[in-house]
């Protein structure tokens, strides 16, 4: 936990950063409040590499939900009314990411800090990876379902195309990449680098997959939203972090 000082600049930064975002219309007012709440308690429990890279992430979807944004909208496969962020989608992706810190301060022995970074870098390689996928595969030209390979418009739940596809694997890499630099740069505890990368990357973009196989069975059968699919593909990429871990001996 960050000591009183450090923490009050954490939160301020992290205050300023979601009215930032507020104004540039990427939130809307109440997503903002949302991020704020959640960006502090992360930065207090967890620390400014575990902030710095909530941050980065949110600013890479940002940019990425913009790119497009008019061919987007003639499609109506657009994110919000200008591209901001509404509650839902704010609690989808920070939930975990909260939960993680809290339990790795409460239950510290469960939860060492190098597996913490492991498992949080995780949510968000999912994350990035499925941002990037959906807003800028959805300006491909053509898409498949992930289930049958039938041909469907780009942007349907479960469609997935080669461009998605790339654009979800670069997502997941570089926030491994990125993870892994700035738990180097704020001396955080962090695995090794080559099985860190290697192993973040690769479950981010499994996640994105499994978030495409729950769009195209639960959330079109109407039994989750968007945010509700997100939020449980998330779920299962720590899972999938959690086997990666129990299978190399506990640790990383």
């Amino acid at each position: 936990m960050l000591a009183i000082l450090d923490a009050v600049v954490g939160v301020v930064a992290t205050g300023l950063l979601a009215a930032g975002a507020v104004r540039a219309q990427a939130l809307t007012p109440a997503a903002g409040a949302v991020a704020t709440v959640c960006g502090a308690a992360i930065v207090i429990l967890g620390g400014f590499a575990y902030l710095a890279l909530l941050v980065l992430f949110f600013v890479g979807s940002v940019l990425a939900t913009r790119v497009g944004f008019e061919e987007k909208r003639r499609r109506r496969v657009q994110e919000g009314t200008h591209g901001e962020r509404r509650v839902a989608n704010v609690l989808a992706h920070a939930i975990v990411p909260v939960a993680l810190v809290v339990i790795a301060l409460a239950v510290p022995s469960s939860l060492p800090m190098t597996t913490l970074a492991f498992l949080y870098t995780s949510a968000l390689a999912f994350g990035a990876a499925d941002t990037f996928g959906s807003e800028l595969g959805v300006l491909s030209g053509r898409a498949r379902s992930i289930l049958s390979g039938r041909p469907v418009e780009p942007g349907t739940n479960g469609g997935v195309s080669a461009l998605g596809e790339v654009w979800a694997l670069v997502g997941a890499l570089t926030t491994a990449a990125v993870g892994w630099g700035l738990f180097r740069l704020f001396s955080s505890p962090v695995p090794m680098p080559f099985p860190f990368v290697l192993g973040v990357a690769a479950i981010g973009f499994v996640g994105c997959q499994v978030d495409s196989v729950l769009g195209e069975t639960v959330e079109n059968r109407g039994w989750l939203g968007k945010s509700g699919t997100n939020f449980t593909a998330m779920v299962a990429s720590v899972l999938i972090a959690v086997l990666c871990v129990a299978a190399a001996g506990g640790r990383v």
